[in-house]
């Protein structure tokens, strides 16, 4: 089992600890995959721990649990300003030492910061805190406008529904696409939103006139062994070009081109993931020119190449 583990620490809200636990919740065992995760809630001191909402919790594990975890999840901050304790933060060096994958949701990047693990780093957290978040760990790099970031063992999201991303994200990484689009399926939710897409649109629901949006992308999926421009996106659509790709930005925070490849890389890891075609079949079923741009864009995408990703979960299949 992989363990992950969870500090709960007082004031914390209910809701962004319930995040991680839902993903992970470790009865999923109708999942045809070689393991699945083990949840500990460590609780940060000795006694019942309080929450924002004023339940108390009292469980079995405390920071020895959390120091020896595979992955750590901090599930927010409670109080920016309180001075993090410093058991806490040593339980999150010694985890990060073993080499455990270690991730924050929202301002729990406040504690992997105190911790001193994101000095040097590119780190997200809610768009409201990332200005003070610099200000206090200027060795920091905080990117405010995107959803999550992942640099191997460090990972880091924006605010609640980024966290739902990035929790998706890792199961990906460890599971493959397919487990993680049935998963996301359970929770009621898109299965992917890309790590760079901003968090925050000016206008996050189609206006009105423009229903065509999502017609065009369901299209678009169908059809990714085409070379599509973003004129056809819009002739699907019936907008012009130019107001097309506005419409896009607005609602999507992202281009249609951008969004093209990323479900074009989405598409490979599938039949990477499914299939023993050649590297060079799956490029033309997801519309790359050749080998190498899938290549290119795979790898700038997942931090891997497409042949070292089939191996991986070609290996995990016939185990």
């Amino acid at each position: 089992m992989h363990r992950i583990a969870i500090p709960v620490t007082p004031g914390l809200q209910l809701f962004e600890l319930a995040i991680p636990c839902e993903v992970f919740e470790p009865g999923r065992e109708d999942f045809p995959v070689p393991w699945w995760y083990e949840l500990q809630l460590c609780a940060v001191q000795d006694g019942p721990v309080r929450t924002a909402e004023g339940l108390l919790f009292d469980g079995p594990f405390g920071l020895a649990e959390l120091s020896q975890a595979d992955t750590v999840i901090i599930a927010g901050c409670a109080d920016r300003q309180c001075e993090v304790p410093e058991a806490l933060l040593q339980a999150l060096r010694t985890a990060y030492d073993r080499g455990a994958r270690i991730a924050s949701i929202c301002t729990g990047a406040y504690l992997l910061a105190a911790a001193g693990l994101l000095d040097g780093r590119t780190v997200s957290t809610h768009w409201m805190h990332a200005e003070e978040l610099t200000r206090r760990w200027p060795a920091v790099r905080v990117e405010p406008n995107v959803l999550y970031t992942d640099d191997g063992q460090i990972l880091t999201s924006a605010g609640s529904a980024a966290g739902l991303d990035l929790c998706l994200h890792i199961v990906r990484t460890d599971h493959g696409t397919r487990i993680a689009n049935a998963l996301a399926r359970r929770l009621v939710m898109p299965p992917h939103r890309e790590g760079g897409q901003a968090q925050y649109v000016e206008q996050p629901l189609p206006a009105s006139g423009s229903q065509g949006l999502g017609s065009s992308l369901d299209w678009a999926r169908e059809h990714l062994d085409l070379p599509l421009t973003v004129e056809d996106l819009a002739r699907q659509a019936m907008m012009s070009p130019r107001t097309y790709a506005r419409r896009f930005r607005e609602t999507t925070g992202t281009t249609p081109l951008q969004w093209l490849c990323a479900e074009r890389v989405r598409r490979a890891q599938d039949l990477l993931e499914n299939t023993d075609d050649t590297i060079e079949r799956i490029a033309s079923l997801c519309g790359f020119g050749s080998a190498h741009q899938m290549r290119t864009h795979f790898t700038r995408i997942n931090q891997v190449t497409p042949h070292a990703y089939q191996r991986t979960f070609r290996s995990h299949a016939d185990a």
